[in-house]
């Protein structure tokens, strides 16, 4: 793991960082699985919105985290409730997003195992996300870290329809701070 990243909760201020953090990861992993109209419209502009109406809701059911090196903010994670009822009432990791210059450093893991203390103390004891059918490194580093295929669901999505895969881990004790290996 890099040295000097700290991890804090986010703040309406961070929207725009993460705005830009979340279009262009989003844009290099997904321009060979989404629709030529999805990659269009989730600009930064369109991240921004949304970025700035969720922090701005302070939903004590969502947490969203930032990693932050030398004052930037270098990855980003949110956890919430599920509304998919494939979830069966694991908590579910929404986003989980790491700037390409700072993959493969732990900061993912890092990020995985702060989201699995949090969500142990709120009373959770499982989590699940989805990652869409295809994203190949994604899939390889949530069964690296331990996580299971529970099954498959269509994501509605407001502008494509993504297949995606339940990854599950029923135990976030193996998640939490120290065991993520």
């Amino acid at each position: 793991m890099p040295a000097k990243i700290h991890l804090r909760p986010a703040v309406l201020a961070d929207a725009a960082a993460i705005a830009t953090l979340h279009a262009a990861v989003w844009h290099d992993t997904y321009r060979d699985l989404a629709t030529p109209e999805a990659l269009a419209a989730l600009t930064e502009a369109h991240r921004l919105k949304q970025w700035q109406s969720m922090l701005a809701a302070d939903d004590p059911q969502r947490r969203t985290t930032v990693a932050v090196m030398m004052e930037e903010i270098i990855a980003f994670a949110q956890t919430a409730p599920s509304s998919e009822p494939l979830f069966a009432g694991r908590a579910e990791l929404k986003y989980l997003y790491v700037a390409g210059h700072q993959a493969r450093r732990g900061i993912g893991r890092l990020l995985i195992s702060d989201a699995a203390d949090s969500l142990l103390r709120q009373g959770y004891r499982a989590l699940g996300l989805g990652v869409v059918a295809g994203n190949e490194e994604a899939i390889r580093f949530y069964r690296a870290l331990g996580g299971r295929e529970a099954g498959r669901y269509t994501d509605p999505g407001p502008l494509w329809r993504s297949e995606n895969l339940l990854y599950v881990w029923d135990d976030l004790t193996l998640l939490a701070q120290g065991s993520v290996g």
